[in-house]
């Protein structure tokens, strides 16, 4: 598969290769894939023992076993399924944040955009909602080349401009992915915890395996500008001109108090969260999510 958007790096991508991208759990898809499906079928990962039923086919009997016990049982095993990634990547104004080429939304293509291209390498189906206050787009998941290359295209075409309508977005992602998916959603969540928590339970409510990779810049936690500056609302336009010294103690408080909150919301709902900052290396990020992922898996 050809690499051509500027947001995919080669380099990182052999890197990343190595690493599978798995589903903390059962999925269930169309075809066979390296995925557990809470479907019970014929692999290589026992699953349990059940009593032999007529009908039942004689060739999964344990012979072992009706040696010890006189009784037919049958072994079942985990059938591997493929995985659906559901992309929801936030295209709200604040999106915009950041120099020229590394705005919070360029850091989110390239978290989103490698994810969709190792999934895809895969076997695994991808989907993209970029959502925003009247520019949504949605593709849903499918496998393939060709459709890939469209999901990385809509991506790079997102813009960074309006209302968030993330929330929105969860609920209906939750609504409309009629099958177990891993949707993850990158963000820099400039909303209530309170009613993140509803769309979270919703999604997990529906058995979705939930990543959210809450993205934000150094600055947003020090504040430390030290002279009067002019801040906008890159969403709603407002201009508020304002002595950072005389803000700093309070506004250091209230991101505490929401960054509390968005922990206690994570371990409430059993979320994979993942707080980033957009000095360090996405590739690092997404490495870290891929090992403790596989680690996970090797738990089970």
């Amino acid at each position: 598969m050809n690499v051509s958007q500027s947001f995919l790096d080669s380099k990182v991508l052999s890197r990343l290769l190595a690493l599978p991208l798995n589903a903390r759990q059962a999925m269930t898809g169309n075809v066979s894939g390296r995925h557990r499906s809470p479907v019970r079928g014929a692999s290589i990962e026992f699953a349990q023992y059940r009593k032999y039923v007529p009908g039942d086919d004689t060739r999964r009997l344990d012979w072992r076993t009706w040696g010890r016990t006189d009784r037919f049982y049958i072994k079942e095993f985990e059938a591997d399924t493929n995985l659906r990634l559901a992309l929801i990547v936030d295209a709200s104004g604040s999106m915009g944040f950041g120099e020229k080429d590394a705005t919070r939304l360029n850091y989110s293509r390239k978290l989103g955009g490698t994810l969709g291209y190792l999934a895809a390498q895969q076997g695994d189906a991808v989907g993209l909602w970029g959502v925003g206050k009247g520019h949504r787009q949605k593709l849903p998941a499918k496998r393939g080349a060709g459709h890939l290359r469209i999901v990385l295209d809509q991506l790079a075409r997102l813009e960074a401009r309006g209302e968030t309508t993330i929330l929105e977005s969860l609920h209906e992602a939750a609504d409309q992915i009629s099958q177990r998916a891993l949707v993850v959603a990158i963000s820099d969540f400039f909303i209530q915890p309170a009613k993140l928590k509803q769309a979270l339970e919703h999604l997990r409510f529906r058995k979705h395996d939930v990543v959210l990779f809450h993205v934000m810049d150094q600055i947003e936690l020090d504040f430390n500008f030290e002279r009067p500056a002019r801040f906008v609302d890159m969403e709603g336009g407002e201009i508020v001109m304002a002595d950072p010294s005389l803000l700093q103690r309070r506004y250091k408080e209230v991101v505490k108090q929401y960054l509390a909150e968005m922990d206690n919301v994570i371990r409430t709902t059993g979320t994979d969260y993942h707080r980033v900052l957009m000095k360090e290396p996405y590739e690092d990020v997404l490495a870290r999510f891929l090992l403790a992922r596989l680690q996970s898996k090797g738990r089970r």
